[in-house]
């Protein structure tokens, strides 16, 4: 769970009703740390010490300030149905879902990202037509071509159009066409190719030039016969006649080639996360809000983080994943077991599976075995997320119980460096995926580590832990899970296997006070059997059960006699009476210590047929 990543850190805010939400044997007093401040002046230093320590000696009372946090800090589920947002969170998702399909219609969310070729070709293109068009060398000063050579030679490109701009260099003015030819050593400017009309022709031309230079270097008078046999070749067919253009005529249009039809964009690729196709339906919908909440409704960031999540889920190989054999060893150490009140499924987190050495080292000494370990718990992840209901009025959320009694704790470097890894692929992948962590037998160490952490959550997260020591475990967990629902071990009635009571039938509570008896009557009519469970939380308590005949004279019977149920016991008890005549069976519970007890219990009538 996407914020199981929290596992590591908690504080403690208040419950819904009110109440502390670190409970422990003992009063604990939590002190908020202050917001960082400044470093103070060199002379300050000693002053503000000497206050730190009369403060210090002080009762830390509950500030207002905290008081106020601590009743708002109880975190409440939002609502999935767009239509019952607040206008800036419906805003926000319609810019996500534009930005989706954008995404989608581009392929983004799988293709790689297009190379940086097309730039270069772009840069490329004004090189190659320059390479196409070289300019035509000098002739050799040593030897003049002949005056009729020279004026042939200029009046040859006089016939064709103006070229195009930019694919030939500067004409020198004319006055007259047949005006004499300049001299010789003016002759230096290269006359202008003709127009560029197809490609071929370029090519041509070129190569033309490069036959000039050539023969420029042998014999000048061959030049002139070269040029106007080579222009002759290849220049455009001959226009009517017209006058000449004069220098100061604009450059005639380029020809432009008729575009070819343009190919029909690719249809927008399809993407699912968790088995949602996205834009699908009302169920994407869920999905993103979850991104947006995670990045508190900043748009673009929770494009890029839903992003990264489904490029990395395809790096990771999730569909490949789910079918993978990964072993049972580390099944009693996360395992999902029931509801919570309000319908969430119960993932617990039992740590102290890991004071066994040998599970300890199969599972975290080397990289090799962190990463197994990694990859079995994301697909435990996935597929308990298939089971959610994404549907906006569904539940798409779990409640997290951590266990830490016997925990190895933070100071162990191998299961460190695995909650690590985890945390970040969880934080980074599934947001918004727990509704509440529940902390049960919290150590005191772990406290003091959570107030060193703490400041590094946002109070959104933090509004979700609570906290409780190993003789608050038991009712802390009632508050959230109805005690049918709750395992054995951690003090409900839920057992594995046939049993004669389910997780449907109900369970009742009462408290027993300190140093008093307390008693529950069960009524009986004629023929029928009864059939109960019963346990109390923590017991160190005696416990007998008799019937009572519903008329006079009748005899009473001792169904259990009275004992004494230990703490360590910890157990469920299981009775059964059966009678022809009426009456009552009643149980006794004496509490001679100072403290009061959880009482439950559960019962059942069955005709005497059965």
């Amino acid at each position: 769970m996407a914020e199981e990543t929290h596992k590591a850190a908690p504080e403690a805010p208040a419950l819904a009703t009110g109440e502390v939400v670190v409970v422990s044997d003992v009063t604990l007093v939590e002190k908020k740390d202050p917001p960082p401040a400044p470093e103070p002046e060199p002379e300050a230093l000693e002053k503000l010490a000497a206050e730190e320590v009369r403060e210090a000696e002080k009762p830390v009372p509950a500030t207002a300030d905290e008081e106020k946090i601590t009743e708002s800090a109880s975190f409440k589920e939002e609502t999935n149905v767009v239509g019952e947002l607040p206008d800036p969170q419906r805003k926000a998702i319609d810019e996500l879902k534009q930005l989706v399909q954008e995404a989608l219609n581009k392929h983004e969310f799988t293709a790689p990202p297009p190379p940086p070729a097309k730039e270069e070709e772009k840069h490329a293109e004004p090189s190659a037509a320059a390479e196409e068009i070289p300019p035509a060398p000098a002739p050799a000063p040593e030897e003049e071509p002949k005056p009729e050579e020279k004026s042939e030679a200029v009046e040859a490109p006089a016939e064709t159009p103006a070229p195009p701009p930019g694919t030939v260099a500067e004409e020198p003015p004319k006055s007259d066409p047949e005006a004499a030819a300049p001299p010789a050593e003016e002759d230096k400017t290269p006359p202008p190719p003709p127009p560029v009309v197809e490609p071929s022709e370029l090519v041509v031309v070129a190569e033309v030039v490069e036959k000039v230079a050539t023969v420029v270097d042998e014999d000048g008078a061959k030049t002139v016969e070269a040029i106007e046999e080579t222009i002759v070749a290849v220049s455009a067919p001959p226009l009517p006649e017209e006058p000449a253009p004069s220098a100061e005529a604009p450059p005639a249009e380029p020809k432009e080639e008729p575009e070819a039809p343009a190919a029909p964009p690719p249809p927008p690729e399809e993407v699912s996360i968790w088995g949602i196709p996205l834009l699908a339906d009302e169920r994407s919908d869920v999905i993103f809000l979850k991104f947006l909440r995670a990045r508190d409704f900043k748009v673009k960031e929770a494009f890029a983080m839903l992003k990264n999540t489904v490029r990395w889920r395809k790096e990771f190989g999730i569909e490949a994943l789910l079918e993978e054999d990964l072993g049972t060893e580390l099944d009693k150490s996360v395992f999902m077991h029931g509801f919570d009140q309000e319908g969430h499924p119960v993932c617990y987190n039992a740590y102290g599976e890991f004071q066994n050495k040998e599970l300890y080292q199969n599972t975290f000494s080397d990289e090799e075995k962190r990463q197994k370990f990694l990859r079995w718990r994301i697909q435990f992840l996935e597929k308990s997320i298939v089971k959610l209901d994404f549907s906006p009025d569904g539940i798409c959320t779990f409640v997290q119980v951590n266990d830490l009694k016997n925990s190895p704790g933070p100071f162990k470097r191998e299961l460190r460096l695995a909650t690590n890894q985890a945390l970040q692929l969880l934080q980074d992948n599934y947001p918004e995926f727990v509704a509440k962590q529940v902390f049960i037998n919290v150590p005191w160490w772990y406290l003091a580590f959570y107030r060193m952490i703490s400041p590094f959550f946002t109070q959104r997260t933090k509004s979700k832990f609570v906290f409780a020591g190993p003789s608050k475990s038991a009712e802390t967990l009632f508050k959230y899970i109805s005690p049918e629902q709750v395992p054995a071990q951690y003090g409900g009635l839920s057992r594995e296997g046939e049993q004669e009571f389910t997780t449907a039938d109900p369970v009742t509570e009462e408290t027993i006070k300190p140093a008093s008896k307390h008693t529950v009557e069960f009524p009986m009519s004629e023929a029928c059997s009864l059939v109960w469970e019963v346990r109390v939380v923590g017991w160190d308590v005696s416990y007998g059960a008799e019937f009572l005949p519903g008329v006079e004279g009748g005899y009473t019977v001792i169904i259990q006699k009275s004992r004494k149920i230990l703490t360590a016991d910890e157990t469920v008890i299981c009775g059964s009476y059966k009678t022809t005549e009426p009456g009552k069976v009643v149980l006794t519970f004496d509490n001679q210590t100072s403290k009061k007890k959880k009482l439950l219990y559960r019962t059942k009538t069955k005709p005497s047929s059965d």
